[in-house]
């Protein structure tokens, strides 16, 4: 098995249950991806990591031909059964390196990224780049049936093609809030993880912030995500700092284990333009955490509305800065009620083992040439 994505610690973070799973079912695991430092969690998975150099952010058309030549190469040398890419570029040049080597691959859209947010000339180059792609795919997944719908009508892949998949899944055993106890605080916490890009909403979450801070100064907004990303809409170090002089939030910086982190929060903030299904969210709920996010594909796919959490509209402060409001009236009790409800929804709905049986049965469908059926 060849796995591509844009980081190492992608792989180790979020599909470390799936390499075990494919090593445990006594495949060869080759894991090409960027050294971001996280290649020793990679090789301890059992996976074989080879460096791929590759420009998550970049445009450059000579630097994705290089690509696309390392992936052949690779291809090539390596000659894997079947390919698994994530993300995309690894998605697009990694697929077409592989139809041309006669390995079927199977895609997983996490999400629509950047390029899709907005109309301009970037979307409807990505679209191009993600038809030639995934047309020989054995297997699309996606993680909501709204990114899929889209892909369909806009004819980037077939139907036929494509399955979908509870996000990238969560292990219950590994995120246990009882492992994590909340260590008992007068301020009310409000925590948003994510890459540190205007596309999660971090804007708005400052913005809100600034608003509930005129009448509970108390209350604490607390940042934990990466900083400096490869990213065309990242946030700066200057704004950040900024926004830490003023009183207005803390950074945590980053951290490889979140855990720690969401059992110290009151309450998970998600204010995404966008999402596949968002990680964050079932690693929240799976700690018992209520969270509030926007009303989008792939975080409403998550929080159930006033039961598990609340949903604010899109690229809206004012709007966040309400249901924060309408958080904060909430008792003790009655966000621990939304906390394990959370919980018991995730994991009922976003088991990792089905992600894993999914892959199981398409990676075995690929070997005998067939393609998986849109009923999945």
């Amino acid at each position: 098995m060849l796995i591509s994505i844009n980081a190492a610690w992608n792989v180790a973070n979020f599909r470390a249950g799936l390499v075990r799973a494919l090593v445990a079912d006594g495949h060869e695991v080759i894991a090409a991806v960027v050294d971001d430092g996280a290649f020793p969690a990679v090789e301890a998975l059992g996976a074989r990591v080879v460096p791929l150099s590759m420009d998550n952010a970049g445009i450059s058309p000579l630097g994705d031909f290089l690509l696309f030549a390392r992936y052949v190469a690779l291809f090539r040398r390596e000659r894997p059964d079947v390919y698994l890419g994530w993300t995309i570029k690894p998605n697009v040049y990694g697929s077409i390196a592989a139809a041309l080597c006669g390995v079927p691959a199977i895609n997983n859209i996490s999400g629509l990224g950047t390029a899709f947010l907005g109309a301009g000339w970037l979307m409807h180059v990505a679209g191009w780049l993600y038809r030639l792609g995934l047309r020989r795919s054995a297997t699309v997944f996606f993680q909501n049936p709204t990114d899929r719908d889209l892909f369909v009508a806009r004819r980037l892949v077939r139907v036929e093609q494509t399955a979908l998949l509870p996000g990238s899944g969560i292990d219950g055993t590994v995120f246990d809030p009882a492992r994590y106890p909340q260590t008992t605080s007068a301020a009310f916490r409000f925590l948003l993880v994510a890459r540190l890009i205007r596309d999660k909403g971090v804007f708005e979450f400052v913005e809100a912030a600034r608003a509930i801070r005129t009448t509970h100064p108390a209350v604490r907004f607390q940042i934990l995500g990466f900083l400096d990303v490869a990213n065309r809409t990242a946030i700066d170090r200057a704004t950040l700092d900024g926004w830490v002089a003023e009183g207005l939030i803390d950074y945590l910086g980053a951290a490889n284990d979140v855990r720690p982190f969401l059992a110290q929060a009151d309450c998970v903030v998600l204010p995404s333009y966008r999402e596949g299904t968002s990680r964050v969210l079932l690693e929240a709920a799976a700690m018992a955490r209520p969270a509030i996010t926007t009303d989008v594909p792939g975080c409403r796919d998550v929080v159930r509305d006033g039961e598990t959490g609340l949903l604010c509209r899109v690229r809206d402060a004012k709007d966040l800065a309400r249901a924060m409001g309408e958080m904060l009236e909430r008792d003790d009790a009655a966000r621990a009620v939304m906390g394990a409800a959370a919980r018991y929804d995730i994991l009922a709905r976003f088991s990792e083992g089905e992600v894993i049986a999914h892959y199981r049965k398409v990676i075995a469908n690929a070997l005998r040439g067939q393609v998986t059926s849109a009923t999945h």
